[in-house]
């Protein structure tokens, strides 16, 4: 005959069984992610985040995407085996007022390098380059408030001779002045082989053709890829 036995609550023996289960559990994590990191979930390396802000040079006007210079980069890098995705936030007709209020919203995402190209709009409408000097140190310092340790490039832009002489020296002379008081690097001339060559520029005479946007990607690289060796 079966005899019933009350049950005994032991609770030495509940908290050995509790522990050995936190300790099995915390092996299978160990095993599973072995150097996870906390801000990816997969376990790999997060990708740093390169943020290339500008306006129709930087979206690729006219061109399909894969052929714009922020794709061509992203091809390099990915040929050298380094950690960076580069994001493409270039707006067609952009301002260096209209890039103030919409970096905010950019920021959302963590950003490692900023390449600043945003001016050229500015220029044909004949925005005072003290206005110009301001927007542009305004979205360098909402960048640097968010993301204190971010590195800075700037691509320099230069205006067509017709806006008089006094204008093209004051908006020129914005971007290196920019770049120094940030210590920040500076592409000189950002369309530096493109610009006034009909064969390398789409048929309004502004926007780069796929191969002047090759030749863009190589002037940024020659500043940018230093940059990133010091990140990777």
């Amino acid at each position: 005959m079966h005899v019933f036995q009350p049950y005994v609550f032991q609770p030495t023996r509940l908290l050995s069984r509790i522990v050995s289960l936190c300790i099995v559990l915390l092996i299978i994590g160990t095993i599973r992610s072995p150097g996870a990191h906390a801000n990816d979930p997969s376990g790999l390396p997060r990708q740093k985040t390169i943020l290339c802000f500008g306006d129709s040079l930087t979206a690729g006007y006219g061109l399909d995407p894969d052929q714009a210079y922020p794709a061509l980069l992203q091809k390099k890098i990915d040929a050298q085996g380094w950690p960076f995705q580069v994001v493409n936030a270039g707006l067609s007709g952009d301002t260096t007022s209209g890039g103030l209020r919409r970096i905010n919203w950019l920021l959302r995402q963590q950003v490692e390098v900023l390449l600043l190209e945003l001016g050229a709009n500015d220029g044909f409408r004949g925005i005072a380059p003290s206005q110009i000097k301001k927007n542009l140190q305004g979205i360098i310092d909402r960048t640097k408030s968010k993301y204190p340790h971010v590195k800075v490039v700037i691509a320099g832009i230069q205006m067509a001779p017709n806006l008089g002489p006094d204008y093209t020296t004051q908006f020129r002379a914005v971007f290196p002045g920019i770049a120094e008081a940030n210590n920040a690097a500076l592409i000189p001339f950002f369309l530096e082989g493109v610009a006034g060559k009909p064969n390398l520029n789409l048929p309004d005479g502004i926007h780069p053709t796929a191969e002047g946007h090759t030749i863009v990607a190589e002037n940024v690289w020659t500043v940018l890829e230093p940059v990133l060796q010091l990140l990777r």
